[in-house]
């Protein structure tokens, strides 16, 4: 389509980064939002308008938002926030609030599968809340996209292969995932944002090119890394939290991790759409274990 201009909530993240390299790649106008200033610089140089502060305040929203044709609305995780739950429900109220004074048009709300629950799924409960919130802004057309289980989420496991040699989690071990890098996503979002042809309220799922197990991850970082008997072990839920609060984490943000845990474990997490091949991202786990690798041997030396 021709020329428009967009906002990009989160585009310090990998998704929203990659997103907005994409949409500036195929001419549009962007303006990226980001907490910090300083790690916007790179889009910047790249074309992108920056505009950098609180999510929570709906007035700068709103002003970000003005005149564009489309808005990726994301939600921070919140890891560090005292409350992570009162910390995502003020910035998601912020952008319905944002998205509504400024006459928005389209939104491409970036949610997740299992986001059609309502409660029962850690993290991605907010994301329901999310959702029926934009739902309800008048003359508004939203695509809500949910991505399945980012690959980069095997990222938190690097600690743990350090200490002790193997993958620990609560993720049953033979639970087949299917996981997508979030460079998929982004380049499935600019493709629908740049089309801009959905309507009304509709949903999105999308996966990666076919389900892997934790197990077979292991083996597959495994190789990667140079530890071919590399293994998963899994932990009660009760561990797992502990684990994870021991490592740094939030109780809070601990306890929703081994709720969003057990939810994929009793089978709530799962695509509820007939995913065709528009619905597959084409990155492989082999080949973004390549990835891991890097990231693995330069936190060792790093160590």
């Amino acid at each position: 389509m021709a020329k428009s201009t967009f906002a990009i909530m989160g585009a310090t993240g990998h998704i929203g980064y990659y997103l907005s390299e994409e949409l500036l790649k195929k001419g549009h106008k962007v303006r990226v939002l980001g907490r910090d200033e300083n790690k916007l610089q790179e889009l910047k140089a790249k074309g992108a308008e920056t505009i950098s502060g609180d999510f929570t305040d709906m007035s700068l929203l709103t002003k970000a938002f003005q005149d564009c044709h489309a808005i990726f609305s994301f939600i921070p995780p919140g890891y560090t926030a005292d409350d992570m739950e009162v910390f995502r429900d003020k910035i998601a109220e912020a952008s319905v609030q944002a998205i509504a004074k400024a006459k928005i048009s389209h939104v491409l709300n970036l949610s997740a599968i299992g986001a059609h629950l309502s409660s029962g799924t850690g993290p991605i409960k907010e994301l329901h809340r999310q959702e029926e919130r934009l739902n309800l802004v008048p003359n508004l057309n939203v695509l809500h996209f949910r991505p399945a289980f980012f690959m980069e989420n095997l990222l938190w496991a690097l600690p743990s292969i350090k200490s002790s040699g193997n993958i620990v989690m609560s993720l049953k071990g033979d639970l087949p995932i299917p996981m997508v890098v979030t460079r998929d996503i982004a380049l499935k979002i600019a493709e629908l944002i740049d089309a801009l042809k959905f309507t009304g309220s509709s949903i999105f799922e999308f996966i990666g090119p076919r389900e892997v197990t934790i197990m077979e991850a292991a083996k597959v970082i495994g190789k990667a890394i140079g530890k071919p008997d590399l293994k998963y072990t899994q932990l009660p839920y009760e561990q797992d939290e502990k684990r994870m609060i021991d490592s740094g984490m939030k109780h809070q943000v601990a306890h929703l991790m081994v709720e969003m845990w057990r939810a994929f474990n009793e089978g709530k997490i799962a695509p509820t759409q007939k995913l065709t091949s528009e619905h597959k991202g084409k990155t492989t786990l082999d080949e973004f274990s390549k990835e891991i690798a890097q990231i693995y041997r330069s936190t060792k030396k790093a160590a």
